[in-house]
């Protein structure tokens, strides 16, 4: 897709690629914002929790550091959900985290479905691309729900972080919400999704390494990728005080009908 060049010069600068896809990642939450108001933040929120699930099995080498590719993504809800909270209070935050989880149930669900299918025997094509297809999607019944809890408990704590602090701050210190939010939350989601999700998975897929020496390798894992998130709640801090005082009211979504019927409601009383 790339040019030769482009494909090689990142192949031999992964840690530079990481740096730029975390602000891409946070640009293009900027962008939508600016275009389409809360209704960009609600997509970037839906996009990013699915690509983050694809990404997420995809282990990668950074700062000299194993971790997952689908962390990027996933840390960049929390910027959305936080823009979210900021500019449109508590209640559209946490609509925007059940909207991700409803999304991810949704995918689930139908994945699964899509893999009841077989393959068409005659075309190679479709074997190699049920074959991927099963390596990405055909999940453990205690990832899916593991992965799931862990994504409500982290977001929801982290919308409810951001307001209390909010609260206590009488709306000053920006920076001191956003950041305290997320990295605090991070600290949950990492610490649940290794007991929940990689301990049982390293468990059942070295079982030579016994219980404990595979509850060590899950928490190297989580605390290389909890050090990456916080790297990543620090960078969007500039990005939120960029989009804090822009006006998109115009971009927002208002129902014409819903307008409407209020106005004629309003004259007849």
């Amino acid at each position: 897709m790339l040019p030769v060049f482009i494909q090689e010069f990142f192949t031999n600068h992964q840690d530079l690629l990481w740096l730029l896809v975390v602000f891409v990642d946070l640009s293009i939450t900027l962008l939508l914002f600016r275009l389409f108001g809360k209704m960009g933040l609600y997509s970037i929120v839906v996009l990013n929790i699915m690509l983050s699930n694809i990404q997420g099995p995809k282990l990668t080498v950074i700062f000299g550091l194993e971790t997952s590719l689908g962390l990027i993504l996933y840390a960049g809800i929390y910027f959305a959900t936080d823009l979210l909270s900021e500019k449109y209070g508590k209640r559209e935050a946490n609509r925007a985290v059940m909207l991700g989880f409803a999304t991810s149930v949704v995918v689930v669900v139908m994945m699964s479905f899509s893999l009841l299918f077989l393959p068409s025997a005659d075309r190679q094509m479709a074997l190699d691309t049920h074959s991927a297809l099963l390596t990405l999607f055909n999940f453990t019944p205690h990832f899916v729900l593991g992965s799931l809890f862990v994504y409500l408990v982290s977001q929801n704590l982290d919308v409810w972080i951001f307001h209390y602090i909010k609260h206590k701050t009488k709306g000053k210190h920006l920076w001191l919400r956003n950041n305290v939010s997320t990295i605090s939350s991070q600290a949950v989601d990492t610490v649940l999704y290794a007991l929940i999700v990689w301990w049982p998975l390293f468990w059942e897929k070295n079982p030579e390494l016994g219980m404990m020496a595979a509850l060590v390798a899950a928490f190297q894992l989580a605390l290389a990728k909890y050090l990456f998130k916080v790297i990543i709640a620090l960078l969007d801090t500039p990005f939120i005080y960029l989009a804090k005082d822009w006006d998109v009211s115009k971009h927002d979504w208002h129902d014409p009908y819903q307008s409407d019927y209020d106005a004629s409601h309003s004259h007849t009383q």
